[in-house]
């Protein structure tokens, strides 16, 4: 992990957990920093912003056990399938039985609020030096990295725009600018509006960042184009979402070479790779995202397994099978196990890999259905992107993909399809069901590796319906008795 300097007003848990006016946080501890001190020097706000990367693999943003963001999106939905031989984590999760009061589900709320306090300290701090073109790319980086945090809180803790026809005009989320933790914000923006602020950030970061800054593991002109698409599908302003992707698209064309795309998932590639939560070289100090999907115990003890239904659905032919999936025994049952996460090409340390937080072949896949979705429908173009991709997971060199001719309602499909099968395990899926407005359904199959069990969803484990309140998750109650400003989703 890179070395960054201590300052003490980064170490608050994150801007609402501690909305407090006791004096006590008032004082600095005589080995750390203030802002008045470190922020003398452009290289220390290079230091500083990297802190805010880092904030990315808080708990339990991007690490972690219990409601991760890397398991998240797909426990809540129907990729995954509870194994009642593991510890029974992310739980309330899997049985939609969340609460305000239950922190079991997710930490997301505090923890994308403490990486955009890490942005905000930046962002405030600007006027201390001279403001050069390195202290505008600081800036535009700062300013995306706020932007992307925003974007996963309100996808979680709001309707998204697309899901009802209510849906735009209902509440967002406080979107916080600066860092002042005596503040009590309020959530007084709807969610169109909150976007707006999202898109915002992201257009002026845009104009500002550079083309490259050095590592897939820090933001760029390319992955804020990635990022813009992406919120623009989100909104469902198509027209937005395919000129970005296909701007992005342009400068990064690779999907992950076929040749490259296990490499990917064990950390010896980066083909096709936009932004990466980089962990640490595992011969230093290990930093791994966590066990929420298996451990090493015995053999792989996993918490969740692939669900029957999905895992049929990737053909022998498909890499992604290879890349995604382990079918192994834990005790005398053989489980088909989740591996994207497992460990790294050369490390004998389990889960010490980067998190692939926009890859471009998600690019290809939203700009290919905003195709579908806009008023200048171009189906054609939707049809060859979704085929560039199909070609680098299904074709080689010795056996080439074979062109799909899909059109109208199948062609829609056929990209929603290879959505799933993609970006499965990438905390895509329930927000992809929630943003079409679409019911959970689970499958009645078994944790086994052949679909067999007795432990099948049954009853409310089987089916969310489309517009349930709890595709809103519920804004945990510790934020609220800090800041009775706040106001709970309905339905908690």
């Amino acid at each position: 992990m890179k070395k960054i300097i201590n300052i003490s007003v980064l170490s608050l848990v994150s801007f609402f957990s501690l909305q407090c006016s006791d004096e006590r946080f008032d004082i600095l501890p005589n080995n750390q920093d203030s802002p008045e001190t470190i922020f003398t020097a452009e290289s220390n706000y290079r230091l500083v912003l990297d802190g805010a990367y880092d904030a990315f693999k808080s708990p339990t943003y991007y690490n972690g056990d219990t409601g991760s963001s890397i398991i998240l999106g797909d426990v809540l939905a129907d990729n995954l399938i509870l194994n009642t031989q593991g510890r029974q984590t992310n739980k309330a999760a899997y049985e939609w039985s969340y609460t305000p009061q239950t922190s079991a589900v997710t930490a997301l709320y505090s923890s994308a609020y403490f990486v955009i306090s890490r942005a905000n300290i930046v962002l405030d701090n600007l006027n201390k030096v001279p403001y050069t073109n390195f202290m505008k790319n600081v800036e535009a980086e700062a300013k995306a990295i706020r932007a992307v945090a925003h974007f996963d809180l309100v996808r979680a803790y709001a309707k998204i725009p697309t899901q009802s026809s209510d849906a735009a005009s209902s509440l967002g989320i406080a979107y916080v600018t600066t860092f002042n933790p005596n503040i009590k914000t309020v959530r007084d923006a709807s969610v169109a509006e909150t976007y707006d602020k999202i898109i915002a950030d992201l257009q002026d970061a845009l104009l500002k960042i550079n083309t490259t800054n050095g590592t897939v593991g820090r933001l760029n002109k390319t992955s804020v184009l990635g990022f813009l698409s992406k919120v623009y599908l989100y909104k469902g302003d198509y027209d937005n979402a395919i000129k970005y992707g296909e701007q992005c698209i342009a400068a990064n064309p690779s999907v992950g070479a076929n040749t490259n795309f296990v490499n990917t998932w064990r950390d010896a590639s980066d083909d096709g790779e936009l932004f990466t939560i980089l962990n640490s070289n595992s011969a230093n100090d290990n930093v791994t995202v966590g066990v929420a999907y298996n451990q090493n115990s015995s053999g792989i003890r996993s918490e969740y397994n692939v669900n029957f239904d999905l895992f049929t659905k990737y053909t022998t032919s498909d890499i992604r099978k290879e890349a995604y999936v382990l079918t192994a025994n834990y005790g005398s049952t053989p489980y088909n196990h989740v591996i994207k996460y497992r460990s790294r090409t050369g490390s004998t340390v389990g889960q010490v890999v980067d998190v692939k937080f926009l890859r471009s072949a998600e690019v290809y896949l939203n700009v290919a259905e905003a195709y579908m979705k806009s008023s200048a429908s171009n189906p054609v173009r939707a049809l060859q992107l979704l085929n560039i991709l199909r070609a680098q997971r299904y074709g080689t060199a010795a056996s080439p993909y074979i062109p799909g001719t899909e059109t109208g309602t199948a062609l829609t499909d056929a990209i929603l399809n290879e959505r799933r099968l993609e970006l499965a395990f990438e905390n895509d899926r329930f927000w992809t069901i929630k943003r079409l407005g679409q019911s959970v359904v689970r499958s009645n199959f078994g944790s086994a590796f052949d679909g067999g069990g007795g432990d099948a969803p049954t009853g409310a484990l089987k089916t969310l319906p489309a517009n349930n309140f709890r595709f809103v998750l519920p804004i945990p109650q510790d934020a609220i008795n800090l800041n009775p400003n706040l106001i709970q989703n309905p339905g908690y």
